[in-house]
């Protein structure tokens, strides 16, 4: 063996071995390139109130600031409601937050989907919920109760509605005789017709006015005979 193929065979292994060891760190530096270029828990999502409107923001702190693609979309029974919006963010170490105007409602699921090809393009979990307080308080709509009518009120005093009181009450007739009561005008009558001797008295006066008839009637006739015979 010669000293020419010695050497010819170590520089093929060397170049070989040199090969594999590239191959290797290039395949691991690909790898930590993409874990540190985008990753989905690099993404955080909130529900927020500012004054009295929702808003639902996502944060990206994705140090690479690789762009991704946020979309929101309103879930309702574990399906797509409504898309809500759809942005672009450049991630940062310190942090990056976009923001979606949405009037959400208490208890309510959105889906949150990030797109950064080649490295991330799936949803943030899990869905995000909302809180159980909405923003803005609702109003009272309970109509105001009625004012009460005269006529419901039961505790007027007597004094005010003009009912007389049980002692102003006026007094109870004189129920002991159940004979009508005679009329002022026929009071006299009554008591003179009532009379059982108006009969009788009545017959003596008339016997009484023929008798002095009869004696006024001889007088004047004996007067006349007298001053005839003279």
């Amino acid at each position: 063996m010669t000293v020419s193929s010695i050497s010819r065979r170590t520089a093929a292994r060397t170049v070989r071995t040199l090969g594999v060891v590239s191959a290797a760190a290039a395949l691991t530096l690909g790898l930590a390139g993409s874990a540190a270029a985008c990753n989905i828990n690099e993404f955080s999502a909130e529900a927020k109130c500012v004054g009295d409107k929702g808003v639902i923001t996502v944060t990206d702190v994705d140090p690479a600031g690789v762009p991704a693609t946020v979309t929101v979309y309103l879930e309702n029974n574990g399906a797509d409601e409504k898309k809500v919006g759809e942005q672009v963010v450049r991630g940062s170490r310190e942090g990056v937050t976009i923001t979606f105007e949405e009037d959400w409602k208490p208890n309510a699921e959105y889906r949150i989907h990030v797109k950064a090809l080649p490295y991330v393009d799936e949803d943030i979990k899990p869905n995000l919920t909302t809180p159980a307080t909405a923003c803005k308080k609702q109003e009272d709509t309970t109509p105001p109760k009625p004012e009460p009518t005269p006529s419901d009120s039961a505790s007027t005093p007597a004094e005010e509605t003009g009912t007389p009181t049980p002692s102003e009450s006026t007094p109870p007739a004189d129920t002991g005789s159940n004979a009508p009561s005679p009329a002022t005008g026929d009071s006299h009558l009554a008591e003179t017709g009532a009379n059982s001797s108006t009969g009788l008295i009545a017959g003596i006066a008339a016997a009484l006015v023929v008798v002095g008839g009869g004696a006024i009637f001889l007088g004047m006739k004996r007067r006349g005979a007298s001053n005839s015979d003279s």
